[in-house]
């Protein structure tokens, strides 16, 4: 069993900055990749950034030179830093956990955080 716990979200101004956290716990695979998905109201869920535990990141290019993406590999936990929002910015942020071992892959899901950007 894996949980996700998302902690972080909230409301900022634009250009503000906020900084998200997720701790996964349970059985979490070595090799993995932990990340974070939005979703806008009326829009599909898409990728923000992600992060492997080989430090190998990737980003949305709505968010690249903004968001910058780290993790801790012991505490399995990844911090989003988000600076220059904007209101587009805004969406649930859901935490994103893929296990990756030789034979296959699992993906997890947090239930998700609200980031609100106002203009």
């Amino acid at each position: 069993q894996v949980q996700l716990v998302e902690s972080g979200g909230g409301l900022v101004q634009a250009g503000g900055s906020l900084s998200l956290s997720c701790a996964a716990s349970g059985s979490i695979s070595s090799h993995n990749a932990m990340g974070w998905h939005r979703q806008a109201p009326g829009k599909q869920r898409e990728l923000v950034a992600t992060i492997t535990t080989d430090s190998s990141v990737d980003y949305a290019d709505s968010v690249k030179g903004r968001f910058t993406i780290s993790r801790d590999n012991v505490e399995n936990t990844v911090y989003p830093q988000m600076n220059s929002l904007k209101p587009e910015d805004t969406a649930v942020y859901y935490c994103y956990l893929r296990n990756t071992w030789f034979l296959g892959e699992k993906d997890y899901w947090g239930q998700g955080t609200q980031v609100t950007v106002s203009s």
